[in-house]
């Protein structure tokens, strides 16, 4: 071989080399294009879990008013009818009204206990929600941490980084999955 054909082999390498190095860092760069989408995807998911969870409060909250609302009606008419019944011997037509108080006395006595179960059961799903959304929430943080640590690989060029961010991407995903199986 001559020494001007040794040169061009040794650029010949180098160059592949580098290419090599191109390729290994497109391929790192794809990965933390596809964790960054994961994380937007988990980030979405865990903001409309958290908005579910709110509107569920709402709704026990508005259920707990109608529950309150139906209590006091029926306290106040238990204390009219109390009051009907203290002043002497009432007149058929007082009879008549007691009978018919006593009657929405006892519908909002029934109408209570569905109502009260109503609003345990939003504050159930507010709960189940809260609970779905700190899983997302995990998730979407240990998937951001992912992201950082791989793009850390670009400049160091230290595949250790690289591999921890996708362990940790991995780990984020389960974590964001188990969301699924909540109950």
């Amino acid at each position: 071989m001559e020494p001007t054909e040794i040169q061009e082999f040794s650029n010949q390498l180098k160059e592949a080399g580098e290419g090599k190095k191109e390729e290994s860092l497109t391929s790192i760069s794809l990965a933390i294009s596809i964790l960054a989408v994961l994380v937007a995807m988990v980030t979405v998911l865990g903001h409309r879990t958290h908005t579910e969870a709110v509107l569920m409060e709402g709704r026990a909250t508005d259920q707990w008013n109608e529950y309150q609302a139906k209590k006091i009606r029926q306290d106040n008419l238990s204390v009219v009818v109390d009051t009907l019944g203290l002043n002497g011997t009432p007149t058929p037509a007082v009879q008549q009204k007691i009978g018919e108080f006593k009657a929405h006395i006892a519908k909002w006595k029934e109408d209570l206990v569905e109502q009260q179960n109503k609003a345990h059961e939003f504050e159930g799903e507010v709960a189940h929600a809260e609970r779905q959304a700190g899983r997302y929430d995990l998730g979407e943080a240990l998937l951001q941490i992912a992201v950082v640590l791989c793009s850390v690989t670009l400049f160091t060029r230290n595949r250790t980084y690289f591999f921890f961010g996708l362990s940790l991407g991995v780990a984020g995903l389960i974590v964001a999955a188990t969301a699924l199986t909540v109950h």
